[in-house]
């Protein structure tokens, strides 16, 4: 395979020392490259990855890594088409929990196992959304929960890892390091008050322990991983002769900055590039309000435009103009200072690389999730601007976008697929939004307040009956 960096050391020779669940795209082209990066280095012998799936959907990555013993292919896009593939090897071994739950729990117990990393999404924590707080109603918790007070094993992504918790307490195999990869701030923060709110359910004393023992680092993550296609498998065969069920595609940018905080070792990951701080929050502010929000930014607006790639919003001047002016006077003013980066610099390399071609990110993909993603990225920017009576004008053009789009359909009619978990009662107020303004607005679960807020408000009813009239395109151009 004449230009394809392949594994260059003894697989047969890594253990397992991270249990991962929800082995997809992102952790393929994130945790799972540095971790081979670290292999072929001569380092990390004893961190090898067990993948693990826990839902149906999971079933196809389950028979992918059975064929192919656990090797993929990473294919990195460069900007000018050309391909950059590596097949990576530091995924020593998958499990399925729907076929045999008992073999994920006693893999995360057994001690060689000393982290635990999530890729479950935004949403998939069991967390209320109006509190933050763990919700004991999330779905399968409970039934995790029923299932263990019975001695059975649960089939949760929680109840797998805490009655996993348990065994390990009970056997003094001691604590691990639950390192949750989302792409969502305070990701360790979030990660802690679920498994510690399921183990307390299950048992008062294990919450204790877990709560004193186990370690959560938050850590910010960040690598464009559009969705492979057809396409991409068949590049990847005709360019280099290599067939594989389901390589990974990605940019060349990526960035880990990893709190320290483990309780049973990590590896040395700052060998291969990762950031290794003692506090995390002034890069996750500075990814989650310019990458993510500005993801938004170009989503629903671009959309409604025509367009349906990240790259060709981000090369149009007039949203380029209106993306930079988001970030600069209205998100970069509510950031702390962020050690050893150059803001500047690195919004410029946003925007380079929203601009990459060869990554063919799709527009669909990043507005997938809608509620969650703006009320993460987005209106936290909103709510810390109108507290220090900043310009908020392009934000809530971003949020009229979304109300927009919401409606399901474009400018030129064509239908609009919603997915997002809340669409069929936003949809629905979106398209009440043209004769009964603000409608959309006031739906609290998201919004809370904003729509009592003249200043927010006047700016998205501007922007929302620009949209109406004019279209996006002139609606961006007009803010600048």
């Amino acid at each position: 395979m004449e230009g394809v960096d392949v594994p260059g050391y003894d697989r047969a020779g890594v253990r397992t020392g991270i249990v991962h669940i929800g082995v997809g795209g992102f952790h393929r082209a994130h945790l799972a490259m540095y971790v081979d990066s670290l292999l072929t280095a001569g380092e990390a012998r004893e961190w090898g990855i067990c993948g693990v799936g826990v839902l149906s959907s999971d079933e196809r990555m389950r028979g992918v890594m059975a064929a192919q013993d656990g090797l993929y292919t990473l294919v990195r896009k460069e900007p000018d088409g050309s391909l950059s593939p590596r097949v990576v090897g530091s995924l020593v071994d998958y499990l399925f929990a729907p076929d045999d739950p008992e073999a994920v729990i006693e893999r995360i117990a057994h001690p060689d196992t000393r982290i635990v990393s999530l890729t479950i999404t935004e949403g998939g924590y069991a967390i209320d959304q109006k509190t933050g707080e763990f919700d004991p109603d999330f779905p399968g918790v409970r039934d995790d929960l029923e299932s263990m007070a019975a001695g059975r094993a649960p089939s949760g992504a929680f109840g797998l890892v805490v009655e996993a918790l348990a065994r390990r307490r009970e056997r003094g195999t001691g604590p691990l390091t639950i390192m949750s990869c989302d792409n969502m701030q305070g990701n360790g923060d979030t990660a802690r008050r679920v498994f510690t709110g399921v183990a307390q359910l299950r048992d008062a004393e294990l919450g204790a322990w877990a709560a004193g023992q186990v370690t959560f680092p938050n850590s910010m993550v960040d690598r464009i991983t559009p969705a492979t296609a057809d396409s991409d498998r068949a590049a990847l065969e005709e360019r280099f002769r290599l067939r594989d069920g389901w390589p990974v595609v990605c940019e060349p940018f990526t960035q880990w900055v990893l709190e320290d905080d483990f309780a049973a070792g990590r590896p040395e990951f700052e060998r291969v590039g990762v950031q290794v701080v003692d506090d995390v929050v002034p890069y996750e502010f500075m990814k989650l309000r310019l990458l993510n929000a500005t993801h938004q930014a170009l989503g629903y607006l671009g959309y409604l435009a025509g367009h349906r790639y990240v790259h060709e919003v981000a090369q149009d001047p007039t949203f380029a103009t209106f993306l930079r002016g988001y970030m600069d006077a209205e998100a970069t003013p509510t950031l702390r200072p962020v050690p050893g980066i150059d803001l500047d610099e690195y919004k410029d390399t946003l925007l380079s690389r929203f601009a990459n071609p060869g990554v063919a990110d799709t527009l669909k993909r990043i507005n997938y999730g809608s509620s969650d993603r703006i009320s993460i990225f987005l209106l936290p920017v909103v709510r810390e601007q109108l507290a220090a009576g900043g310009p908020v004008d392009r934000a809530a053009a971003v949020v009229a976008g979304w109300c927009r789009y919401a409606e399901g359909s474009d400018e030129q009619g064509e239908a609009i697929e919603q997915q997002d978990r809340l669409a069929d009662e936003l949809t629905p107020l979106a398209v009440r939004e043209r004769s009964e303004p603000l409608t959309f607005l006031r739906y609290r679960p998201v919004f809370g307040d904003l729509a009592d807020d003249e200043r927010f408000a006047g700016a998205f009813r501007r922007a929302l009956e620009s949209l109406y009239e004019r279209g996006a395109a002139a609606t961006v151009a007009d803010i600048g």
